[in-house]
């Protein structure tokens, strides 16, 4: 069954309207009639089953017969990546980071960043269709890109890494990882952080990690990272 997404739905709601184009979708592609059933998510953990009652293509709407929720996990997802020069790249990077189970994702500034500036509407976009098309109940927070130094100055819980190339004493993330607890990477832009900037992640407690024995893009890498941390944490 396909996945819907209102973010303004939540338990005390009993009818939902769906917007034009939804509505549209509903009706004339998907070819749903009154009393048929949709579920729709709020991205907040809560899963709801709800009746068509009018099958307008224009204003589509339904009652709620039933809702769940899910649990979140015991551990968080943050990602911090250097925006790509080309935005299909970090679109790409977006979708699977939230099909494995990403939480938090910030685009940072760096000192080797080609792209500066961040369009975050399309990028939200991503992360609604990825989320409906695995259906997963938690809709990614996509944070507003800041610089290097601002991001890495602010506190965070849990394991903090900077994954990098630089030929410097590093670990293995994977070896590195604690089980359900929050973890916070950093990936950097195509030629890498510099070093005034790894220097500084590795003063401010950031622990220099490797990704493997190969160079990896930047979203690949974030990709590798996030799959690591996913897979530790498999019972």
């Amino acid at each position: 069954m396909q996945l819907f997404y209102n973010p303004d739905i939540n338990e005390e709601t009993t009818q939902i309207s769906f917007s034009k184009d939804e509505s549209r979708h509903v009706v004339k592609v998907l070819r749903k009639s009154s009393g048929d059933q949709l579920q729709i998510s709020n991205g907040k953990g809560w899963l709801f089953v709800a009746e068509i009652t009018i099958a307008d293509a224009k204003n589509c709407t339904a009652v709620i017969i039933s809702k769940s929720f899910e649990a979140s996990r015991e551990y968080k997802v943050h990602l911090a990546v250097a925006p790509t020069k080309m935005n299909d790249r970090y679109e790409w990077f977006l979708e699977k980071a939230t099909e494995i189970g990403v939480n938090v994702i910030t685009p940072i500034i760096c000192d080797h960043s080609e792209r500066k500036v961040i369009k975050t509407d399309r990028f939200e976009k991503i992360l609604q269709s990825a989320m409906k098309q695995s259906l997963h109940n938690y809709l990614p927070e996509l944070q507003q890109s800041i610089s290097f130094t601002d991001f890495i100055s602010q506190s965070f819980h849990g394991q903090k890494f900077i994954a990098h190339c630089e030929d410097t004493e590093r670990i293995s993330l994977k070896n590195a990882l604690q089980t359900q607890t929050d973890v916070l990477v950093l990936i950097g832009p195509e030629g890498d952080f510099s070093p005034t900037e790894i220097k500084l992640a590795i003063t401010l407690g950031f622990k220099p990690v490797t990704l493997g024995n190969t160079r990896l893009r930047t979203e690949t890498a974030a990709i590798v990272a996030c799959h690591s941390i996913a897979f530790s944490n498999e019972a």
